[in-house]
């Protein structure tokens, strides 16, 4: 039990290796094979930490601590907490669904795409078990690499292009962040411990000047308006297993770093600039859903969705309630959930009829029933439909922010409207009326293996949005404990 986060980051990784080893693809068949052990054993080293996880303290557990570059007082430091614990199993979860999502549509360089997905997986699980800010930077960048190859090199067309886009966006707001962290180590007496930055006394100008050095960091990952850009483009162009982690899990990258280092590190600022993040919040919640309306490509639709979604997430935590910061998280989760499925709902679709044009499809219900029914619960969950996951957290967000201020609801509360609108659109010309184009006539329906990916997702969706309980209550301890530590002046 005591190592039980390393292994949660080094299986995936030592598994990702093995694959990289059958080498070529004449060895296809081996390297599947050992990529779908590799993420079940990734999954059920993780499990331990959500049964011996203790829900009624916010102290770290599991903790791993050993001296790694003793000079600079750089630990191998891990531990995780109510906030981190759920996206470490979400991410496990989500690479054995990744590996099969993969299994017969990735032909080319079988073996290198399949350990692309489980380095990375242990890698974004470093980031959010991380209690030492070098070690997090490290896993923090870490991270891009794997991702940057499966767009640019199992993408489409303008897969290079948009590759460069997605890593030069995020490695400019990285290196801010490094500058930040080594200022934050002279200020704490030379430690990178993340939680004796915590306690760190920090003037206001510091604060502000590191909050948007931060903001700027996380902002492009989540990715907040203006900053978001690359996503569309990097959605459009990875292969349809980049896209269910891009969306998944490396969204929720940025999310995390404000919960771990700018509300609790930078306190007084964060309550000064609240507002800030608040109108870049609102402003993707509305905006963004009327970009998604005009969208003709299914996958651009879906990505700029996202950025609405995680616009949620981020108003949330600015509300500086539990009600808002739990609701925050459980979007996050939420949308790991429906953002997933309706990617890999689209990469069925494509795998098809190579198309991701909406106006190439049309009567899609009379060839494939099956998926047609599992693809409308997810579009429902994606338009927040009550009894779904979708609905959870947007609903605590809202009711949040009316104890806060009404317009700041009021405005949130469009994106249900502009979510049906986009969503259920894009459904109805997709999947209902006649079938105009002859190669949908030739359409089957999903296979098993199809059937159990969408499956399980959908039994995570209705599961998650009828019986919310186990989340909250996992998250609750630590997000009051998160709130306390907020209220509290860090100035000098």
């Amino acid at each position: 039990m005591d190592s039980i986060l390393s292994l949660v980051i080094w299986v995936p990784i030592l598994a990702g290796v093995a694959v990289l080893t059958t080498g070529s693809d004449k060895n296809a068949v081996l390297a599947r094979w050992l990529a779908l052990a590799g993420s079940l054993a990734g999954l059920l080293v993780a499990i331990p930490l959500a049964s011996g996880f203790d829900t009624t303290t916010s102290a770290m557990q599991f903790v791993e601590n050993t001296a790694w570059i003793p000079a600079f007082n750089i630990h191998y430091h891990l531990g995780v907490d109510g906030i981190s614990m759920p996206l470490i199993l979400l991410n496990s979860f989500i690479t054995v669904l990744v590996v099969i999502a993969g299994w017969q549509v990735i032909q080319d360089k079988v073996a290198q795409y399949m350990a692309a997905f489980l380095i990375m997986s242990g890698l974004i699980n470093g980031v959010f078990a991380a209690l030492d800010g070098i070690l997090f930077y490290v896993f923090f960048e870490g991270m891009l690499i794997p991702l940057y190859l499966i767009v640019g090199v199992w993408g489409g067309p303008n897969r290079v292009y948009a590759a460069f886009k997605f890593f030069l966006y995020t490695l400019a707001g990285s290196l801010l962040m490094l500058v930040s962290m080594i200022y934050l180590y002279f200020q704490s007496g030379g430690s990178f411990d993340i939680q004796t930055w915590h306690t760190t006394t920090l003037g206001m100008s510091a604060q502000t000047l590191m909050f948007f050095a931060f903001l700027l960091a996380f902002g492009v990952k989540v990715p907040m308006w203006p900053v978001h850009t690359w996503l569309p483009d990097a959605h459009v162009e990875a292969p349809t297993g980049g896209s269910v982690v891009l969306a998944a899990i490396t969204l929720k990258v940025g999310a995390y770093g404000f919960l771990r280092f700018i509300l609790p590190i930078l306190p007084d600022a964060s309550h000064e600039l609240a507002w800030f993040v608040i109108a870049l919040s609102l402003i993707a919640v509305a905006y963004i859903g009327l970009v998604a309306l005009v969208q003709a490509d299914m996958k651009k639709l879906i990505a700029y969705s996202s950025i609405a979604h995680m616009g949620f997430v981020t108003l949330g935590f600015f509300m500086f309630n539990p009600l808002g910061l739990e609701g925050g998280l459980v979007q996050m989760i939420s949308h790991g959930f429906v953002s997933a499925a309706l990617f890999l709902c689209i990469g069925v679709m494509y795998d098809r009829l190579h198309s991701r044009q909406i106006k190439d499809y049309g009567g899609l219900v009379n060839r494939m029933p099956v998926f047609a029914a599992l693809f409308m619960l997810f579009a429902m969950a994606n338009a927040g439909l009550p009894a779904t996951s979708g609905f959870v957290g947007e609903f605590m967000v809202i009711m949040s922010a009316t104890q806060v201020n009404f317009w700041f609801a009021f405005v949130a509360a469009t994106t249900l409207i502009l979510g049906a609108g986009y969503t259920l659109w894009m459904y109805k010309r997709v999947v209902f009326g006649q079938i105009t184009n002859p190669h949908v006539e030739e359409l089957t329906d999903i296979n098993a293996r199809e059937i159990l990916l969408l499956g399980v997702l959908a039994v995570c969706v209705l599961g998650m949005g009828l019986y919310p309980k186990p989340f909250t209550d996992v998250m609750h301890v630590s997000v009051v404990d998160l709130l306390a530590h907020v209220a509290q002046s860090k100035l000098p």
